[in-house]
């Protein structure tokens, strides 16, 4: 059976470094962050379609990772994250992710103690927009009542601080 890992919350964290470092330590899959991949394609300047394409890339990313069945799969966001994305951009929920229901066994968020790095990608780069960010997306894992853990410290400490999370919440490696 395959232990799926999410990294979720505000962006410039550290998620996309820490997924595929995380998943090299596990032995497992990493799914990179489809929204990027989008965006670098198609521009920042997203609406409900951008939104739910974004979406249905998460998905079959997802799925088409999972039916490799690794031992661990490290997803770098998810849907989830996609519905913050929708609620901070556009002020609504997207029905179509609320009954989306192929979530992770545990979503790590990493703390925003590292600095914001702008990538071309990112739009919410002021402090009081990383912390609503932040608050929305945690806001998503609490609302499912969703298994997550924070994750903070640069570099070695940081996975050290995530691979300690996932041993925590009952998995080991």
């Amino acid at each position: 059976m395959t232990r799926h890992i999410c990294l979720h919350g505000a962006e410039s964290t550290g998620k996309s470094t820490l997924a595929p470092r995380l998943a090299l330590q596990l032995g497992g899959l990493v799914v990179p962050e489809y929204g990027r991949t989008y965006a670098e394609a198609n521009g920042t300047n997203l609406d409900e379609v951008d939104l739910l394409a974004i979406f249905d890339g998460h998905r079959a990313a997802t799925r088409e990772a999972l039916a490799q069945r690794p031992e661990w799969l490290v997803s770098d966001t998810d849907a989830l994250m996609t519905q913050a994305w929708a609620i901070m951009l556009l002020g609504r929920r997207l029905p179509e992710i609320d009954l989306w229901d192929e979530v992770a066994d545990l979503y790590l968020v990493p703390a925003m103690d590292l600095p914001w790095e702008e990538d071309g990608t990112r739009l919410f780069g002021s402090e009081l927009a990383r912390d609503q960010f932040m608050e929305v997306a945690i806001g998503e894992l609490d609302r499912r009542k969703l298994k997550w853990a924070w994750v903070e410290g640069e570099g070695d400490a940081r996975l050290q601080n995530a691979l300690a999370a996932i041993q925590a919440a009952g998995f080991s490696e």
